[in-house]
């Protein structure tokens, strides 16, 4: 079966699976093989070109995986390591450059941007509520508008504007809000943190997060531009969302030119996967050498919450909520591209996620691979699963996985899950929702276990050469594609 790993549940060796990687644990090849799955069906219904994910367990990459293609015209597969624009993910970057600024001494949050900008001359509406400031910008409560007076986000050329005419086009603009009142997501407003930092710390932006931020955490394929040399290669190139017509145009390569310190960065998922597992060392107190502990922590905590109790923001980290859970990190969206970055940080783990098109809600993708892998990582870690069964105790079930067809579209993938065959409906958007655990009734016949464990209908396999080449259900027949 394409992409499908085959999972057996043997005795665990002697050493325990602390000392060894966590990627190895039963469980956590489980949650793989399941992610694995969803994730390629998803890539198929959904006609997506190219995609990537990782997945981090503090300091391990337990796992990354490339789909599709990072050029669908060029036949260039994408992979793990594929860079992709993360755009507003560069947002992170431009904040912790501004905070190591701000423990140097040189600036203060409560800082007006015009103290550090000497040319932020844009019209203020609401003089009465006060200025500008830095920690305003970083929590995205400033007042600004949301862009800077061009038109970059207009297609075909998407024509990103020049730091010196984002400076001249200030004095054509105004302020949306009074300072500190709502919650206004705003690319300007991080493109003026990246020139503050870059002002008070005496060279370029470039140079800056180069020196500072990429080249000491090791983010070697991770730039503050689009490498043009690698577009269609090692740089996916963008595909726009699905058309009327069903189709996704190929869109022209991009630069973001000024607005760089907010949407400007490429990246792969495994770099994404380091810059994580960073955080969780520091947040552990091994180091801190970019920033300390405690500054990290501040930049997690909410800063700004809406009037409503709706929006939540840190200093340049998004939080939200998700099943009693808190979760730190941002998304992306640019001309061709989507990607997401999510943190765990009680549980250390991060996903991050890249894709080459438009249309595709990436955070879906982030959270999925955490529902999926966070609780085989934590049974791994604890040495729960099947480890005290010896090797003829623990059933075989590969002989019925694959994926068969449906009569009505769609498919049934059959896969090993906490130790049980079940069958996975695809599409969907929740694959753990979609589970269908089995019980082993005789010879080649299962029986689905109902949601109060008492058993239903029966599914029959049929063996032919030594392979399982369908299976029946009510009767009907579904045939093995893969």
């Amino acid at each position: 079966m394409k992409r499908l790993f085959i999972v057996i549940l043997l005795i665990a060796v002697a050493k325990p699976f602390e000392a060894q990687h966590i990627s190895e644990h039963p469980r956590v090849q489980e949650a793989t093989n399941l992610l694995d799955l969803w994730i390629d069906a998803q890539i198929a219904y959904e006609q997506i070109p190219g995609a990537a994910v990782a997945v981090v367990h503090d300091q391990e990459l337990i796992w990354s995986a490339g789909y599709g293609f990072a050029n669908v015209e060029g036949g260039v597969r994408s992979t793990p390591r594929t860079r992709y624009s993360i755009c507003s993910i560069s947002k992170l970057f431009t904040s912790i450059a501004v905070l190591q600024q701000r423990d140097e001494g040189k600036l203060r949050l409560d800082d007006p941007l015009r103290e550090h900008l000497p040319w932020f001359n844009i019209a203020n509406t609401h003089p009465e509520a006060g200025n500008a400031t830095i920690v305003g910008v970083l929590t995205h409560s400033s007042g600004l508008p949301r862009e800077s007076s061009h038109p970059y986000w207009t297609a075909p050329n998407f024509e990103f504007p020049s730091r010196e005419e984002i400076i001249d086009g200030l004095s054509r603009q105004e302020t949306l809000y009074p300072t500190s009142t709502y919650f206004q997501y705003s690319n300007l407003g991080l493109t003026l943190a990246g020139e503050v930092a870059a002002i008070v710390s005496n060279t370029t932006y470039e140079s800056l997060i180069r020196d500072r931020i990429l080249e000491p955490l090791g983010l070697t394929s991770t730039t503050t531009e689009m490498p043009a040399e690698l577009w269609g290669n090692q740089l996916a190139v963008g595909y726009s969302a699905i058309t009327r017509e069903g189709i996704r145009k190929r869109l022209p390569l991009f630069q973001a030119r000024g607005i760089s310190p907010a949407a400007g960065y490429a990246s792969t998922v495994e770099d994404l996967g380091r810059f994580a597992s960073w955080q969780f060392r520091t947040l552990d107190g091994t180091e801190e050498n970019i920033l300390s502990r405690n500054t990290l922590r501040e930049m997690h905590r909410v800063h700004w919450v809406d009037p409503d109790f709706q929006g939540h923001w840190g200093l340049g980290f998004s939080t939200w909520r998700s099943d009693d859970k808190t979760f730190v990190g941002h998304g992306g969206s640019c001309p061709g591209y989507r990607s997401h970055l999510a943190l765990q940080i009680d549980d250390k783990v991060a996903t991050a996620f890249a894709t080459n098109a438009l249309g595709v809600g990436a955070q879906l993708y982030t959270s999925r691979a955490y529902d999926i892998m966070a609780p085989a990582i934590s049974a791994a870690i604890e040495g729960r699963g099947k480890e005290d069964l010896t090797e003829d105790q623990v059933p075989d079930w590969t002989l019925y996985t694959g994926t068969y067809g449906g009569s009505f579209g769609g498919e049934t993938a059959m896969l090993v899950w906490e130790g049980e065959l079940v069958g996975v409906t695809f599409p969907t958007t929740d694959p753990l929702a979609s589970i269908t655990r089995l019980q082993h009734i005789d010879g080649h016949i299962f029986r689905r276990i109902r949601d109060d464990d008492t058993l239903g209908e029966a599914y029959m396999f049929q063996i032919e050469g030594g392979e399982a080449t369908s299976f029946v259900r009510h009767s009907n027949r579904y045939e093995r594609s893969k």
